[in-house]
């Protein structure tokens, strides 16, 4: 074990050493965490920041479902939220805000939200993730997105500060936001309208349909893999370029939708990462297109002892 993880602070969470990482992504690929690190609530989270040497990288991991952790694993500390402090949903009686954990799943908060009477949220229902990801990303599908609902989010700086924001410090765009690389969201209020629960509840089985019927959501896969380019949808130049069921060993990109990268079930890492790049090269020789990964990829390509 080197040096500098005898010397992590105390913790009331729990760290585990060279933990496994693929159980916790929904391609199931990658390697260890050098150090994964489970904070018992915000102050634990804070106060293991505040105390670690700023030499050694902190990387967040949500639920996994839109990120290739690649086979050698990730360097310095992995912090993942988990347990009720990170995944409460409380409906507020009046406004119709929803004050939500920053690991809650979004399906959870359009469910939460449709039992409270608070229409506009629904859309989580279509995005496969949490709250945290949603909030850096300004997460969105059919036709709505984070930004237009997000009052405020607050969450723990690389130095163990705590800092909130407003929905206009964060300068959203498509898929997109300026917020500050470091930041660790822990929570976030949103404000939605007032609805009646049965028509949200159909608003959300109707999303859950179509997203059935036309991804690929039974298989091992991060969801959409590029965004789309400006002006153009990312799935129609895979497919148009020729990737559609297109395999590279175990990745392949889906014959259901052309811009969902699966592991067909013995994929590493390197496969996915590199048939993705494969796609991405030839879509500018065919088309002049450049497509950027919507998928995250984190961590060394070739493993290695830390």
């Amino acid at each position: 074990m080197s040096d500098w993880r005898l010397r992590l602070p105390t913790v009331r969470g729990r760290l585990l050493f060279d933990e496994p990482l693929a159980p916790f992504t929904w391609l199931r690929v990658g390697g260890p965490a050098d150090v994964l690190f489970l904070p018992a609530d915000e102050e634990d989270l804070s106060d293991f920041l505040k105390a670690l040497p700023r030499e050694i990288s902190v990387t967040v991991l949500g639920v996994g479902s839109n990120v290739i952790v690649r086979d050698g694993g990730v360097e310095g500390v992995v912090i993942r939220l988990v347990g009720r402090g990170f995944t409460e949903i409380a409906p507020e009686a009046e406004g119709c805000r929803l004050i939500v954990g920053a690991a809650a799943p979004d399906a959870a908060v359009a469910r939460a939200a449709a039992k409270a009477s608070v229409a506009g949220l629904e859309f989580y229902a279509g995005i496969p993730g949490s709250i945290g990801g949603a909030l850096t990303m300004n997460a969105g599908c059919y036709g709505s997105e984070t930004a237009d609902w997000l009052e405020v989010a607050w969450g723990v700086d690389r130095q163990g500060a705590r800092r909130v924001f407003t929905t206009a410090d964060l300068g959203y765009a498509y898929r997109s936001s300026q917020a500050p690389a470091d930041i660790i969201w822990t929570g976030a209020i949103f404000k939605g309208r007032p609805g009646k629960r049965e028509e949200i509840e159909a608003a959300i089985a109707e999303i859950t349909r179509r997203r059935e019927e036309s991804q690929p959501i039974r298989e091992k896969t991060g969801g959409s893999t590029f965004k789309n380019p400006p002006g153009r949808s990312a799935w129609s130049l895979v497919d148009e370029a020729g990737w559609r069921g297109k395999a590279h060993g175990g990745a392949m990109f889906s014959p259901k939708h052309a811009n969902f990268l699966i592991n067909t079930g013995d994929a590493t890492a390197a496969e996915l990462e590199d048939l993705g790049e494969a796609v991405r090269a030839d879509v500018v020789a065919q088309f002049g297109v450049q497509l950027d990964w919507e998928i995250k990829r984190i961590g060394r390509r070739e493993s290695q002892h830390p």
